[in-house]
């Protein structure tokens, strides 16, 4: 019951900071960070960095269990977080590797997936991933890379930005190197798939 209240809470409360925010905040005096509802966010930004991190968002319940046996086959080397995930993991643990954590990221994961929306697990994690050093939403890196808001981003902008999401430190979307040129594009097709084979769905605000 308490599990349930915690995980309750930020389906309809926007998570003032997360541990992680939090602990950059401190290490870096500040952090940049706007809050903005998925309504205005480029469709086109959802649906990249669904096809970036997690195509089969729509088709699973928070653990994707085939991506999980793939990545134990790789020894680790590629990962098996879905968004749901990555949710659980920014908003209410640590980062890090750990069994304790990952334990408790399996417990809270389904949870979450019942209480909350598939529109709203994607929002919050637009609004809560890093995509710099101290530049946490999509809003925030919006402006710091492009000079715009999040609803003006076009195809190949979102694309850049989901590219960023496994390794925001290293990567700039602004000075795009070749590989993250063409990770974006094909983040830009895989975002058109998506879109055509209704695997967008769940998260897509369509008018009327």
């Amino acid at each position: 019951m308490l599990t349930f209240m915690f995980v309750s809470l930020f389906a309809m409360v926007d998570p003032p900071t997360t541990p992680y925010m939090y602990s950059e905040s401190r290490r870096l005096d500040g952090v940049q960070r706007e809050w903005v509802p998925i309504e205005q966010i480029a469709p086109v930004m959802a649906r990249a960095a669904v096809a970036a991190e997690d195509a089969d968002f729509c088709e699973h319940w928070g653990l994707d269990l085939s991506a999980i046996r793939a990545a134990m086959k790789s020894g680790g080397q590629r990962g098996g977080s879905t968004i749901s995930q990555q949710v659980v993991k920014n908003v209410y643990l640590w980062h890090g590797r750990s069994y304790l954590r990952k334990a408790m990221e399996a417990v809270l994961t389904p949870v979450m997936e019942a209480v909350w929306s598939k529109q709203r697990i994607l929002e919050v994690y637009l609004n809560v991933a890093e995509f710099d050093e101290g530049v946490f939403g999509v809003e925030a890196a919006s402006r710091h890379y492009f000079g715009i808001s999040a609803a003006e981003l076009s195809p190949m902008q979102a694309g850049l930005l989901a590219a960023l999401l496994p390794s925001p430190k290293t990567r700039s979307a602004s000075q795009p190197s070749s590989y993250m040129r063409q990770r974006a594009q094909d983040i830009v097709n895989g975002a058109a798939t998506i879109e055509r084979d209704g695997r967008s769905a769940c998260f897509e605000t369509r008018a009327g």
